[in-house]
């Protein structure tokens, strides 16, 4: 039974276990007690592994472990065995295969059953000798115990079937359970928890998860419904299978109509769950729970939805002090767990949350401030603890609070004094500025400045905190705290410039915690021009400027720097150096300042050192070295100059640095030093393959482009004053533009791809000039700098800097102009390039927002600088917008998810401290047509530039409308199609108002052709304002209006409701006709001629054209149509009063009620966006089904719809309205809203503030989505009450219930069916003549679920087919198969019969028996026939018998498959009877 071994060992011990145990079971009382009592010894180890064997011992053995009423022989009695109970929860709950589960449900029905018909009270001692008994029975409680164990039961098996449409309807009694289960009288369990535990543990194991997620949802909101007793077992399955569970971040997922941004239902419900199961928890048991809640959380790699909401709902419990420092630690634990995540926005976020939970549960008394300010440092400041934000207040609250009760280190200890905050951080920073033994000598590493960090965070925590102290901020008091803490940081660096002596680590330790002190200083938000404790210590650390400046300046020119170690110091002075820059510019810049006077003279020395030989000889590493830091120096003083240029007249005159440049070979590695020297060989025994000098050689490149893309920028403007003008960049003498190029080529195959942006920067300068003369060097710097960039796709630090550099020399203007001018092969590369980076962008989410950004930034300055052709080249790269306004990937699940949680993230605004930390990307692909759309807003259409741009863009979006319609794959509402053609007609909308006569006179006829295409509802309302706002624009087109209703009815069937939807707001059009009797007498006879259409929704839509313009002339008294007002006032009067069949009425009403006819103005709700704020607006009644047979009620609905009742073409104009609340109202998904608010919040392209483009001046925006589009698809859903305990449910067949348990043991059975372990009957099918896989498939299934006791097919090889496996659903694993071929049934049918099978043929015969009127022997077997051919004539006369199915219909015969069900049912049902004596 025990066998480990997998395959034939495994089948071994079943068929073992199958011919041994009926035998033990027919043994007497001895041998059963023996096996029983070895089951149950004591010393018997009890695990997962061995639940299915010995479920399988007891289910065999049930009749003999559970006692019958009247038995003379008392054996053993399983009910009262902990362990067999603990079996039983663990087959129903954990087992993995249904035939276990099947075997403990068995064994717990007829416990249940035993128990209610010996009728005695009894107990079992629950597991841990704690809580209720595992099982107990009371016969005065025995209806309720029958109640409780049935819908126990119940619920258990409707699990298996794995369908949450028939497990939902099941739920409730799991409510009614709860009931049973807690006693009303003293609050306390009444059966034991573990049993619950079992239902949702099957339900969060299931493979469906939507049954998981609806399992973990109403395990979180049972503490909503009812207040349950505190059970050990409760909390062990939260930390235990619940977070598995909820480890899974598709559960996290948003419900159907719940708006992007609005969090996770199931996040919510857990932060509910936690804060109130927290609250109830004893407060003994309070700090345990919490403690292994959050190892729980260490002891795997979360993703960072899930850690994100767990941590969110810590960081709601209760405030309570229940953790000490194990329970800091493993929260530092679960810190450290977030770091894995690459969604930066979710990991600052999670970092709050676990920092808000640690100042709510730690109890200070427990912990000390060396482990508070350890846990400090795991944070990330710039992603979650940023000076100035809510946390960083919140943090110096709570140290404030608990300043005195914090645990003080034990007498003797190494630890800090820590009387009080601030004693802790004045020895804190004591002792940080004392060198540690192990850092002595002078060419040690540097510290890798975590330790520094911690201190800084410490200091500016405890200045806070002393601020907060006193009362008005008295600036005085922070200055003093401030200057103590940092007196010994000050004391050091003042000795800088005189202490020649002083050890290098400590002046190392001393500059990397003022570099800290700067960077952690910064204040976040919108306080940062109050800050005193900022200005404060720019002014202390300026006091110092002149010795550290003197300090920086005589390690880096006097041959102090020698090892490999020392480059990162030089990088460290480099650093703090450039701070002391910022901020000598901050108080305001002086000649002859110490900072200035260093620079220069760093300037000077660096290119003496550089400019020195080595005579010939090989150079020393020393020498090396100095030449590195040389050049860094160089690099940082020239971006020095760049970002101040004030430092440019004093400290750099760019002659020495051009003629140093001239004489270095550019992008030429560094030699090796000479390996003789002491220091090399050191080197060289540490990295023998000398990996570490091929970096060191890379950063000295990169530091020499660097100084020459500042020599090419600083030689002439970056922007030309005219179009006109040529970029000559004036390049060292001995370097040419084309050489210069031509090196960074070389230099890109040899520089590590995080330092290729200064080469990208001299690119950028020099393809310009170069594209003309040598187009073929201009197009393999295209090419290497691609694949340079495409190399970088996963590095996340270096991706995005290196993308804009590549954006800018390859889409500069200079260069797509003088590439459009030539039309050559650059300007085909570059179209190619740009569709390359649009393909990008749909795996890397912002690629494309880049590229976009910057061509529209770039042309907007060229046309604000140029004459009236400014824009004209970016009339050549129009395809850019084109894909920029249609831009938008269909994400899949993962990732929707991500966006919505990063949307609920930034939601949250300040109060989430990670939002004010980070700066907003603006990556998402909304932003690629927000960047478009704004950049067309500001095109002059007045300007000929402007104008060619807009009607070249014009053309190709109605030619990328055509091609979509057309394009062969699947259309469906919010399909990538639907998308697109969406946002075609979005920016055709936009740019409307540029259009002039002459132009749409070329359009005007696509416009209309696109009416005549089947779209979805939101294009068809697009499309219908367009054609709006043209005819009351240009009423010149009205003719071509009429004439797209002059089409048959057939052609028109699908579309003539577009243009019936147009004429309905007639009123609008007709506004700039100075005749307007004519176009409403054309308008009647179109209206009454569709009136009298076959189809009804064009019915309904020109009864509404109808009464719209019939209503216009009576307002304007048009006497010529007088003659048709009785006609008119009967057909509108009959559809106001119809009744009887159908709904027409009521869509009558609803498309009168319409927006778009009763409320939309095509020109006044031109606009963007909808407020949030009207989000609240009452709903009408309307949805835009039209169903013929509800005619009353469509009538009504459709006149109440928002595009009739509503909206107005012209008040409506606004980019409110197309962007935000058009596709809102028409079922658009969310991803596709656009508000005002991210308009105005991408502020790469200005916003135009003209009227136009601001808020719709109707109720338009104050409509709900439900209110006409879904209510037919939400009303009746019975979501809001749910099902009832009392409602009937699902219940799926549990073939154990119809028979005996020691069926399934019998000797007879076959070997595989003996492995099964299940019950069968004696009914053989024989289906080796059936061919198709979907037919046999489906047998199988039949077969199972009846009970034959064998399937014999002509090739046991088709049960792997897909479409046999898809129709068996796995029954072939529980049915015993059996291989006979065709020409083998003749002996097979023989031998059958010698057995005492009787040979039935399912065929229709000449004699063959009515199936009615057949009684089948318990010996059977079915001959199924071929799907053509039946069963063949030499079979025929093998049969005893045919049976033939009655029929009724006119087509002759049934699929096999259905044939062979019936009959096979029809033997189960006449043997059932059988067994009850109802049949003679």
């Amino acid at each position: 039974m025990g066998a480990d071994g997998p395959g034939s060992a495994e089948d071994a011990a079943a068929l073992a276990a199958a011919r041994l145990l009926p035998a033990l079971g027919q043994c007497g009382g001895a041998a059963l007690r023996a096996v029983w009592d070895a089951l149950v010894a004591p010393g018997v180890p009890w695990g997962p592994d061995r639940v299915g064997p010995e479920l399988q011992v007891l289910s065999a053995l049930a009749e003999k472990l559970l006692p019958e009423p009247g038995a003379r022989d008392a054996g053993p009695d399983a009910r009262r065995c902990g362990r067999f109970w603990r079996t039983v929860q663990a087959g129903l709950g954990s087992a993995e295969d249904a035939l276990t589960r099947k075997r403990a449900r068995y064994l717990l029905q007829r416990a249940v059953e035993v128990s209610a018909e010996l009728g005695a009270d009894y107990t079992c001692d629950a597991h841990g000798g704690t809580g209720p008994s595992l099982f107990w029975w009371s016969e005065k409680k025995k209806d309720e115990l029958l109640k409780f164990w049935e819908n126990y039961v119940l619920i258990m098996e409707t699990l298996e079937g794995n369908q949450i449409h028939v497990i939902k309807p099941v739920l409730p009694k799991l409510n009614t359970l709860f009931e049973y289960a807690v006693s009303e009288e003293n609050g306390c369990w009444l059966f034991h928890p573990s049993w619950h535990m079992c239902v949702y543990k099957r339900m969060f194991e299931s493979e469906n998860k939507i049954l998981t997620k609806e399992g973990v949802i109403h395990f979180l909101e049972l503490y909503e419904l009812k207040c349950l007793p505190f059970s050990p077992d409760f909390s062990e399955f939260i930390i235990g299978p619940l977070m598995d569970a909820l480890s899974e971040s598709s559960l996290y997922s948003r419900s159907p109509g719940q708006l992007v941004g609005s969090g996770s239902p199931l996040g919510l419900k857990l932060q509910k769950f936690l804060v109130t199961y927290v609250s109830l928890l004893p407060e003994e048991i309070k700090s345990g729970f919490l403690l292994k809640f959050l190892q729980k959380m260490t002891s795997r790699h979360w993703c960072a939805v899930p850690v994100l909401f767990l941590s969110r709902a810590l960081a709601s419990v209760p405030p309570c002090q229940a953790l000490g420092v194990e329970g800091l630690l493993a929260l530092r634990d679960v810190l450290r767990r977030t770091m894995v995540t690459h969604q930066i926005l979710l990991r600052g976020a999670a970092q709050c949350y676990l920092l808000q939970t640690a100042l709510r549960l730690v109890d200070a008394e427990k912990v000390s401030l060396s482990d508070v300010s350890v846990f400090l440092a795991s944070l990330r400041q710039e992603e979650a603890l940023g000076r100035g934000t809510v946390l960083w207040s919140e943090l110096c609250d709570w140290l404030r609070g608990n300043e005195r009760y914090f645990r003080q280190p034990a007498p003797g200890s190494q630890g800090l004094l820590e009387a009080s905050l601030t004693a802790y951080v004045k020895n804190l920073v004591q002792e940080y500025m004392k060198s540690p033994a192990w850092e002595a000598g002078e060419g040690g590493l540097v510290p890798d400045g975590l330790e520094a960090r911690l201190t800084a965070t410490m200091v500016l925590l405890a200045v806070d905190v002393e601020g907060q102290k006193a009362q008005y901020s008295e600036k005085r008091r922070t200055q003093n705290i401030l200057r103590m803490f940092l007196d010994p940081l000050l004391d050091a660096l003042m000795k800088f410039g005189t202490n020649v002596y002083m050890p290098v680590p400590r002046t190392d330790r001393a500059l990397q915690l003022l570099l800290k002190l700067l960077h952690t200083c910064t204040l976040r938000g919108s306080r940062a021009q109050e800050d005193e404790v900022s200005a404060l210590l720019q002014n202390l650390v300026m006091s110092t400027s002149e010795s550290v400046s003197e300090f920086i300046l005589r390690r880096l020119t006097t041959n102090e720097l020698r090892s490999v170690a020392d480059l990162d110091r030089c990088h460290l002075y480099l650093l703090v150096l450039t701070e002391l820059i910022h901020l000598q510019l901050k108080q305001g810049w002086k000649t002859g300042a110490p900072v200035c006077r260093v620079v220069s003279l760093l300037k000077n020395a660096s290119i003496r050192h550089l400019q020195e030989t080595d005579s010939g000889q090989e150079p020393t590493l020393a020498r090396q070295i100095q030449r590195v830091a040389s050049m860094a120096t160089l690099a940082r003083v020239c971006e020095a100059v760049d970002l101040q240029p004030a430092l440019q007249q004093e400290s750099l005159d760019p002659a020495p640095l051009e003629r140093l440049l001239s004489t270095l070979p550019l992008s030429q590695t560094l030699q090796k030093p000479c390996a003789d020297d002491p220091e090399s060989r050191s080197f060289f025994e540490e990295s023998s393959s000398c990996p570490g000098w091929g970096r060191i050689v890379a950063q000295y490149v990169h530091d020499q482009w660097v100084c020459l893309s500042f020599l090419l920028r600083r030689c002439h403007p970056l922007v030309p004053a005219t179009e006109g003008d040529q970029l000559e960049p004036s390049p060292p003498t001995v370097w040419t533009p084309a050489l210069i190029l031509r090196a960074a080529l070389d230099a890109l195959s040899i520089l590590p791809s995080d330092q290729v942006s200064p080469v990208f920067c001299c690119m950028k300068i020099l393809v310009p000039q170069l594209l003309t003369s040598c187009e073929s060097l201009c197009l393999e710097a295209f090419d290497v700098a691609w694949r340079v960039l495409t190399s970088l796709s996963n590095t996340q630090q270096t991706f995005w800097p290196n993308l804009r550099a590549f954006v800018q020399f390859v889409f500069d203007d200079a260069v797509l102009a003088t590439a459009a001018k030539a039309k050559g092969q650059a300007y085909f590369r570059i179209k190619e390039i740009m569709y390359k980076i649009i393909e990008m962008s749909a795996i890397k989410t912002g690629v494309f927002n880049t590229l976009t950004s910057h061509c529209c930034r770039s042309w907007l300055a060229s046309a604000s600088r140029g004459p009236q052709g400014a824009l004209s080249s970016a009339r050549h790269y129009s395809d850019l917008l084109l894909e920029a306004c249609t831009f938008g990937t269909v994400f899949r699940r993962d990732q929707r998810l991500t966006q919505d949680v990063q949307t609920f993230v930034e939601n949250l605004g300040h109060d989430c401290a990670a939002n004010v930390v980070m700066e907003s990307t603006k990556r998402e692909d909304c932003y690629v047509r927000i960047c478009a759309i704004k950049f067309l807003c500001l095109l002059d259409g007045s300007n000929t530039s402007h104008k060619a741009f807009v009607e070249d863009l014009a053309i190709k979006l109605l030619d990328k409308d055509e091609r979509v319609s057309q394009a062969r794959a699947r259309y469906y509402a919010n399909s990538l199609q639907h998308r697109v053609k969406n946002r075609v007609w979005q920016a055709l909308l936009t740019l409307f108002p540029r259009f002039d006569q002459n132009f749409l006179n070329g359009i005007i006829d696509k416009i209309f052709q696109a009416g005549f295409t089947n779209n979805q509802a939101s294009i068809k309302y697009f499309i219908e304002w367009i054609i709006i706002l043209i005819l009351h624009k240009f009423p010149q087109f009205l003719q071509k209006f009429w004439d797209c209703f002059s089409y048959g009815e057939e052609k028109l069937k699908a579309s003539i409701c577009t243009f019936l939807s147009v004429l309905s707001h007639l009123d609008i059009i007709i506004q700039n006709v100075p005749e307007k009797r004519r176009a409403l007498k054309q308008a009647l006879l179109v209206a009454l001629q569709w009136g009298l259409s076959h189809n009804f929704s064009i019915r309904l839509y020109a009864l509404v054209a109808l009464k719209k313009v019939w209503a216009v002339c009576k307002a304007l008294c048009v006497e010529d149509c007088d003659a048709w007002t009785a006609l008119i006032e009967r057909s509108l009067s009959q559809a106001e009063s119809v009744h009887g069949a159908g709904n027409a009425k009521k869509n009558w009403q609803r498309i009168q009620d319409h927006f778009f006819f009763a409320t939309f103005h095509p020109l006044q709700d031109y606009c963007l966006e909808f407020l949030p704020a009207a989000r609240g607006a009452p709903p009408p009644r309307l949805t835009p089904c039209l169903r013929p047979r509800n005619a009353k009620k469509n009538w009504q609905r459709i006149q109440d719809h928002f595009f009739f009742a509503t909206f107005h073409p012209l008040q409506d104009y606004c980019l409110e309205t197309i962007f935000h609340t058009l596709p809102r109202l028409s079922g658009v998904v969310e991803e596709e809203w656009i508000t005002l608010s991210r308009f105005s919040s991408f502020t790469d392209i200005p916003s135009d503030t003209g009227p136009p483009w601001c808020l719709s001046r109707t109720p338009l925006r104050e409509l709900n989505p439900g209110d006409w589009s879904q209510q037919d698809t939400g009303s009746g859903s019975g979501e809001a009450d749910g099902p009832s305990e009392q409602a009937d449910v699902q219940k799926k067949v549990i073939p154990w219930g119809h028979g005996l348990p020691d069926a399934d043991l019998e000797l007879a059975l076959q070997d595989r069916a003996a492995r099964l372990g299940k019950s069968t009957g004696s009914l053989i099918v024989v289906a080796s003549l059936v061919d198709k896989p979907t037919n046999l498939g489906g047998l199988c299934r039949t077969c199972e679920v009846f009970g034959a006791s064998v399937l014999v097919v002509g090739n046991l090889h088709c049960v792997r087919d897909k479409q046999f496996q898809h129709l068996s659903v796995s029954a072939e694993q529980w049915l015993p198969l059996e291989e006979v071929k065709p020409h083998q049934l003749t002996g097979y049918l023989q031998q059958k019969r010698a057995a005492g099978y009787m040979v039935i043929g399912v065929e229709q015969t000449a004699h063959s028996s009515d199936l009615v009127q057949f009684s089948f022997p318990e010996k059977s077997l079915l001959l199924l026939g071929n799907e053509r051919e039946g069963i063949p004539a030499n079979l025929l006369r093998q049969l005893d018998v045919c049976v033939e199915i009655p029929q009724q219909g006119v087509i002759r015969s049934l699929n096999v498959h259905v044939s062979g069900a019936l009959l096979i049912w029809e033997y189960t049902r006449q043997q059932l009877l059988r067994r009850t004596g109802a049949l003679q």
